[in-house]
Formats: C-alpha cells, sequence, structure tokens
C-alpha cells in the first residue's frame, strides 16, 4: 500500500461531487469502532449528503483515491484551520495516507494565511491522541459538551 500512497494526491470535492456518498460511507465505515466507547456518540451519526455539501461549501472535503480511501474536512477559522472527520479505510491504514492529509492540511493554512491546524479528538480514544501526536499536534485544551462537567474532548494544534 506504500506504493500505492505515493501516487496519491490530495483532491477537493465540490458540493456537487457525486462521490460524497462514498465519502459519508467511509466516514461512517471509519468512526464505527467509536460507538459504545465515547460519551455522548459521535456526530457522524447526524452526517447526510447534504451536510457534506454544505462543508463543500463553507469549508473544504478533500479525498484521496476513487473510490475514496482517505479523506478529510478542512473549514477555516480565524485563528487556524480546524481539521475534521479523517479517515481512512480500514484495509489502508498503516500506509501514511493520514499523513498525506495532515500535511496537505498544514499546507492549506499556510495558504490561506493561518498559523496552524486545528483537530478534536474524544477523551476516551487515546490511540488518536497517540496519533496526532506522531503527526506534530500538540494537545493545547480540553472542552466539555453541553451538558457534561468533565472533558469529553481534546484539543490538539499543529503550527504551521
Amino acid at each position: 500500500m506504500t506504493g500505492v500512497s505515493s501516487r496519491l494526491t490530495p483532491e477537493r470535492l465540490a458540493a456537487s461531487d457525486a462521490r460524497l456518498e462514498a465519502v459519508l460511507d467511509l466516514i461512517r465505515r471509519s468512526f464505527a469502532f467509536m460507538e459504545g466507547r465515547i460519551d455522548p456518540p459521535s456526530s457522524m451519526r447526524r452526517l447526510t449528503v447534504e451536510a457534506l455539501q454544505e462543508q463543500c461549501r463553507r469549508g473544504e472535503i478533500w479525498i484521496l483515491g476513487t473510490p475514496p480511501l482517505a479523506c478529510v474536512f478542512l473549514t477555516p477559522k480565524p485563528d487556524c484551520l480546524y481539521l475534521g472527520k479523517l479517515a481512512v479505510e480500514e484495509s489502508s491504514r498503516g500506509a501514511g495516507l493520514a499523513r498525506i492529509l495532515v500535511d496537505h492540511a498544514a499546507q492549506r493554512a499556510r495558504e490561506l494565511g493561518l498559523p496552524a491546524v486545528e483537530l478534536q479528538t474524544r477523551v476516551e480514544l487515546v490511540e488518536n491522541h497517540q496519533t496526532f501526536s506522531r503527526l506534530g499536534f500538540v494537545q493545547v485544551g480540553a472542552t466539555a459538551h453541553p451538558g457534561y462537567d468533565q472533558p469529553t474532548s481534546l484539543t490538539f494544534r499543529r503550527p504551521v
């Protein structure tokens, strides 16, 4: 798979792209392991093709491969580029696809004049904390979802 990853280039999707349905399926499969592990449940449960179309309009969706082997949502904020819904097909994990998309997010942040890429991951997902640390992110905060008095998410940042 490493040879495949070296040939993949991030491709930005438009709101009219027929591959959005495949992106939604990829996210649902990739995030399914969280079911029963995180509280509150993932926002992935509320995702629809229409929500992905809106993400394309207000931010960006980038994929690797057709059909998509990996995807990421990027949303400009005043002080960073927010990275969300990073998903990699299970059969393609370990091939560097997440790194390609994270590095691409850093490049996009530089192009947009933003100083950092930021993301959130759930407190329970320790393996994600380790992965993001290996990808150059540092934990900078913790937040709680409405109705929770303990942190439910950790915020990570990577300067660009």
